[in-house]
């Protein structure tokens, strides 16, 4: 089984879906430009993350330059074929993305008045005093 993680960039490009084989599998790539924490904005992160199956159209409600948090696997596999030397495959294949403004307005909404957030003060009808 493998981890799960969560990065968040801004988006560099956007690939189209393509199918792979007779069976139906399809795959579509995309590249973020980290920007979550600790990253130097001197010295830019690229990473290329992938969707696989039903998650391809996760991508389709975000254009390059949007924000956003993306959920991820890590995965890899070992291949050698035709007698050559063995390789290894990394995979980033991402499960979850949502934008990071939307996460932000779900947190905790500014509140201009205590009205706004159902709270009506009552009438001052306690006793203040502090008894130390």
């Amino acid at each position: 089984m493998s981890t799960s993680f969560e990065i968040q960039g801004l988006i560099h490009s956007i690939g189209a879906t393509t199918e792979y084989g007779s069976n139906g599998f399809t795959k579509r790539e995309f590249v973020i430009k980290l920007t979550g924490e600790g990253e130097n904005s001197a010295y830019p992160n690229h990473v290329a993350l992938e969707l696989i199956k039903d998650k391809c159209a996760l991508m389709d409600s975000y254009q390059i330059g949007d924000e956003i948090k993306v959920q991820f696997n890590l995965s890899g596999r070992l291949w050698s074929g035709n007698g050559g030397p063995e390789k290894c495959f990394t995979s980033l294949q991402a499960w979850r993305i949502e934008s990071v403004n939307a996460a932000m307005d779900q947190q905790a909404p500014p509140l201009d008045s205590y009205e706004q957030a159902g709270f009506v003060p009552q009438a001052n009808n306690f006793d203040d005093d502090i008894p130390f």
